[in-house]
């Protein structure tokens, strides 16, 4: 697996430095780009990372500008890592809706034609990304948590779930919580893995929970006048989340939607959570 990137651009941010950055990727065959923001605290050894994972349509850039994490993570002493949400380019399988397709990975690796040769989102952001980064940046592969929103924190949610070795912290903003049962994920679910339901299971956060749970606490938020709330289920989230007796909080927030002024608004809490949990 090659380590190699090249810099598309770095700007200095509340001390630290805010980079994005160009790489080939072996996982979808295509070049992918993705951002880091490293604080103060990583000129002076390893810091603990915190993984942000994004929704439909967005790119490596769409938290970075919008999320305000910078400042936290200065304060807090972390890096956030802000990867894409699918293989894009010319050769790669697309669709004319929003939520199928480049802009929409859903954070599996597909086995059905014709995505299974470029979306293998699961592989890139849990092995072949965090390979290239922790062998180029001063971060503490020890101390990793994971976030995201809409599509994003259903990944971090199902991925942390999966993988609660690997990430010892874990939250959401109003993540797709039963994608099994939903419009925003039947269709992406069988487009990508096939009708086969039992291979759409270990990418629904509501079903992971009652078979497994997490071991540490975890944190969501959710917005009461989110728009999308019949799609993303969060109720059933939190029933399963009580029924397992699952140690956490989950958040309904009043009069907030689906937009980052949401995600903006409890960035702050988030990240301090998440280095709470990481120290």
């Amino acid at each position: 697996m090659t380590l190699a990137y090249e810099t598309v651009s770095e700007n200095r941010s509340f001390g630290g430095v805010q980079g994005v950055y160009r790489h080939q990727s072996q996982a979808t065959g295509t070049p992918m780009t993705f951002a880091i923001y490293m604080p103060p605290a990583a000129e002076h050894g390893r810091v603990p990372v915190l993984w942000y994972l994004s929704g439909l349509t967005c790119t490596h850039e769409n938290a970075m500008t919008k999320a305000g994490a910078q400042e936290w993570a200065s304060e807090y002493g972390m890096a956030v890592i802000f990867p894409d949400t699918s293989p894009r380019g010319e050769g790669v399988a697309d669709d004319e809706a929003y939520d199928l397709g480049q802009g929409a990975g859903f954070y599996v690796d597909a086995t059905q034609a014709p995505w299974a040769p470029h979306f293998r989102m699961w592989h890139y952001i849990t092995h072949e990304l965090p390979e290239l980064v922790f062998g180029n940046f001063a971060l503490d592969r020890d101390a990793q948590g994971i976030t995201g929103h809409s599509m994003g924190g259903h990944g971090a949610l199902t991925i942390a779930l999966t993988m609660p070795h690997v990430y010892r912290s874990v939250s959401a903003f109003a993540p797709i919580a039963n994608p099994t049962e939903s419009d925003w994920g039947r269709k992406q679910l069988s487009a990508y893995l096939g009708e086969d339901r039992a291979a759409w299971a270990g990418h629904d956060a509501t079903l992971l929970m009652r078979e497994r749970g997490y071991p540490r606490e975890i944190l969501i938020d959710q917005g009461s006048a989110d728009q999308f709330l019949h799609l993303l289920k969060p109720e059933a989230l939190a029933h399963a989340m009580t029924e397992r007796r699952q140690p956490g909080t989950f958040r309904m927030q009043q009069g907030y939607d689906h937009s980052y002024f949401f995600v903006q608004t409890f960035m702050g809490d988030h990240m301090r959570w998440h280095a709470e949990q990481l120290a």
